[in-house]
């Protein structure tokens, strides 16, 4: 047993919860600046700032499906590791990471070249204009060519975290969006590339991170290493990966499938201002979204560790922390977001109508993440115990059965207003289902463990 796992068995559950969550949020809230900092420059770009981040805007599912990948083998596959570890099978662990590597490479390359033979129709698809298309098209150009690296930063780095080194994992992450931020301004304005700058900021960026993430997990610091001998696709291996990995995935996944809905209902009944809207109204979200989603997912070496170790205690303690803590952050943001919606939308904007659309609908699609933490800490325990099937319906639940549902057909009767009305819906109805289903399986999954 390491250093690091001994904590996730013995430490007092509120101190281990700071020291694996808290640098786990910020990872995750560093990371999500590598988009919203190219928008935030993006915005900025004198006589093309709303054209520009609209275009950047509708490569966001792009961007989303290769994370989902990502989210496939890190994710899925993170506890699995952190399971096998709190029983004392370190053999099984690192297969399970090295067949994560597999999967990362192959989804890279699949990925990378699907979507560039495929890329005019599919932007089309996910809300570009004539206007727009041209900024879209020359950021996803460049980005995809760094795939690879946005694969292994971002799903190799959850097998570092799962150990309890996460502080190795934030800095990580925190290395590449450091660059990014200081690549950005370079390649956008001093070396007047627009888009393409950003883009090739993000995945030099990236490709830092990836080679610090891979380096640890290549020397005698980490307590899972990448072996060649685990790297060779083991079919048993990679169905219990992707059976857990499904529902992050599909979190993931489908986050790209409701913004390609959303674009297409506020390009028919909006237009591109909306859409632009939407690009502010998604990257506000994150800022909600990312640092809830670091803290559950920094607390899942916690429960997966002392799940499979019998501990089941530890677990509902930790969990009860984790659930208070998420519920004051989701009040807060919503709080925050609802008050002060102008002064979110300047940060990437300067285009007075644009402002002006956001303050009005920022307060309506904001209107349900007050509840959201709820749902947050329930389906992380779920994935942390790994309960893929329970997972993988709630990671439905929210997107694909409420939420893409309501988007189309409450604009029929509300027009516009009505796609970003379904949002809170969606949200405070899924959260709620979400609390009871926990409330009935919770204790049954412990117990049974304890037999």
């Amino acid at each position: 047993m390491t250093v690091q796992e001994q904590k996730l068995a013995e430490e007092k559950p509120g101190r281990l919860i700071v020291s694996l969550a808290v640098p786990s949020a910020a990872a995750q809230l560093i990371n999500v600046l590598y988009n919203i900092v190219d928008r935030m420059y993006i915005g900025h770009i004198p006589g093309a700032g709303a054209a520009a981040l609209t275009g950047v805007g509708v490569t966001f599912p792009v961007i989303m499906v290769v994370s989902a990948f990502s989210a496939f083998a890190g994710a899925g596959g993170a506890p699995l590791a952190a399971i096998a570890l709190g029983k004392g099978d370190r053999n099984s662990a690192e297969k399970i990471l090295g067949n994560a590597v597999a999967m990362l490479t192959v989804s890279a390359i699949l990925l990378a070249v699907v979507f560039t033979i495929f890329m005019e129709p599919v932007l089309y698809l996910f809300g570009a204009s004539t206007a727009t298309i041209g900024y879209a098209e020359s950021y996803l150009s460049v980005y995809l060519l760094g795939t690879l690296f946005v694969q292994y930063s971002v799903g190799l780095n959850t097998y570092i975290s799962c150990q309890g080194h996460a502080k190795t994992a934030m800095l990580s992450v925190l290395i590449g969006a450091v660059l990014n931020i200081v690549l950005d301004p370079v390649f956008i304005f001093a070396l007047d590339m627009g888009v393409r700058g950003a883009a090739l900021a993000t995945i030099i960026s990236q490709a830092v991170s990836a080679v610090w993430v891979i380096r640890f997990l290549t020397s005698s610091r980490s307590g899972l290493r990448i072996r060649r001998t685990n790297v060779a696709p083991d079919g048993a291996v990679i169905r219990r990966i992707m059976g857990l990995g499904i529902s992050p995935f599909i979190m993931q996944a489908t986050e790209s499938l409701i913004i390609i809905v959303l674009n297409n209902g506020l390009q028919r009944y909006g237009g591109d201002l909306y859409v632009a809207s939407m690009t502010i109204l998604q990257s506000v979200m994150q800022f909600v979204f990312i640092p809830v989603s670091g803290l559950t997912q920094g607390t899942q070496p916690i429960i997966s560790y002392n799940y499979g170790a019998g501990n089941t205690g530890r677990v509902k303690q930790t969990f009860r922390i984790v659930l208070v803590v998420t519920v004051l952050l989701t009040i807060g943001s919503w709080l925050v977001t609802t008050l002060l919606p102008g002064l979110f939308a300047g940060i990437f904007t300067e285009d007075e109508d644009l402002i002006h659309l956001v303050e009005q609908v920022m307060p309506v699609f904001m209107g349900g993440v007050w509840l959201f933490g709820v749902q947050m800490a329930c389906q992380s325990a779920f994935v942390g115990l790994g309960q893929a099937k329970i997972s993988l319906f709630l990671a439905l639940l929210r997107k694909v059965i409420l939420l893409i549902p309501l988007s189309l057909i409450f604009p029929i009767f509300m027009g516009v207003d009505g796609i970003f009305r379904a949002e809170p819906v969606a949200d405070i109805t899924a959260a709620l289902t979400t609390g009871l289903l926990f409330l009935l399986k919770f204790d049954r999954i412990l117990k049974k463990k304890q037999v």
